[in-house]
């Protein structure tokens, strides 16, 4: 056990921490630890973070790197270091990890360990993302006791910034992901709300909507899929700034099939009603939905990027295409399509790949790095 600790975890909103991060503030609590939250409430969700017993500080902090209140964001932190000595600080979101260590540093607090989501500088990313993010990760490394990362490419761009393996830099698989809840069916009539037959084929695509997730590169390609098989319906979950841009896509267009469901809280429903899912995105870290897919038996057809490319296996449990090849995209969907038996074969290896990164795994992977900045703190 370990005698009453404070530890702080931030990110640029309490949605990232709602979303990814309370089996980790539990686990926390659980060794005796008192939690602390510093995010920015606009997206809501904070009172999902407080029902659990944190205290948490409103920081006006912002996504881009260009925007001014991001100095009411260090004048806010000043205030709350200078009132809190903080055993451990675990930062996420580029950002607000950056201005958070910066400020933890100049303040005296105790160790800080980053979680990269996925770095904004990876294979095939701008030049300018290289020069902004990559420039102020190596700055930030200074005040940075641990990182933590969860594919090979960031593993490796963390040793490039002189994190030393096992010592400071450590793999964990992701945020975990509860499989139990997945793969039942249960009562919901989801195919009989949309009108699509038992018997049609159901492609899911969970994803924001917004430009990086890539949605047109499906679109664009759907006429095609639909040449070689009319009884295929595509499910799009999801809310985002592009929602009437695709909308309207999808009408000027004339594609049929295809079903704008917008934000909803039974995904492992949907996914259980699914016969592939699949994600196109043009940049991820290691994608939730990918994870919920495999836990629900599914196979995948995904783009060739970090993160995605560390859960799937080409020709194992799904298919990985180049950004942009169209007919690599098709062909994929097509042989799925056509062939229940490989949807099924390749579900199973989902299920099989997706077992390190259950979350009870991944909890003891963090216990672990935890107790490595409080050993000190024990009985």
């Amino acid at each position: 056990m370990i005698n009453t600790r404070e530890v702080l975890f931030s990110a640029t909103v309490y949605a990232h921490l709602a979303a990814f991060h309370k089996p980790f503030i539990k686990l926390l609590q659980d060794k005796g630890c008192e939690v602390y939250a510093a995010a920015n409430p606009d997206h809501g969700r904070k009172e999902e973070i407080e029902e659990l017993g944190v205290i948490c500080w409103d920081i006006p902090f912002s996504r881009s790197p260009y925007d001014r209140a991001n100095i009411q964001a260090v004048k806010e932190l000043k205030r709350l270091f200078q009132t809190h000595r903080f055993d451990l600080i675990h930062v996420h979101t580029p950002v607000a990890s950056f201005l958070v260590r910066y400020t933890a540093k100049k303040c005296g607090q105790g160790p800080v360990l980053y979680t990269a989501h996925g770095f904004h500088f990876y294979q095939g990313a701008s030049i300018q993302n290289w020069l902004v993010y990559y420039t102020a990760e190596k700055l930030a490394a200074r005040w940075t006791d641990g990182l933590v990362v969860m594919n090979r490419e960031d593993y490796q761009n963390g040793k490039r910034l002189g994190f030393k393996e096992d010592e400071s830099l450590f793999f964990v698989h992701g945020v975990g992901v509860s499989i139990d809840q997945y793969g039942v069916r249960g009562d919901a009539n989801i195919r009989g709300q949309l009108g699509i037959k038992n018997s049609d084929v159901v492609i899911t695509y969970i994803a924001e909507l917004n430009r990086n997730k890539n949605h047109l590169f499906l679109l664009r390609n759907w006429k095609g899929i639909l040449q070689h098989a009319s009884n295929v319906h595509c499910l799009i979950v999801g809310k985002g700034e592009n929602e009437e841009e695709l909308k309207q896509y999808v009408e000027q267009n004339e594609l049929n099939h295809i079903h704008f469901l917008g934000f909803r809280h039974d995904i492992p429903m949907i996914l259980s009603h699914s016969d592939i899912v699949t994600l196109l995105s043009f940049r991820e870290g290691l994608p939730r939905c990918v994870m919920e897919a495999m836990a629900s038996q599914k196979p995948l057809v995904v783009t060739n990027i970090r993160g995605s490319r560390d859960l799937v296996q080409h020709g194992i449990n799904g298919f990985v295409v180049d950004l942009e090849d169209d007919h690599a995209l098709t062909e994929s969907f097509i042989k799925l399509i056509r062939d229940p038996k490989l949807r099924e074969e390749m579900g199973q290896a989902s299920f099989e790949r997706i077992q390190p990164y259950r979350l009870e795994n991944v909890l003891l992977e963090m216990e672990d790095v935890y107790m490595r900045y409080l050993s000190s703190a024990r009985d």
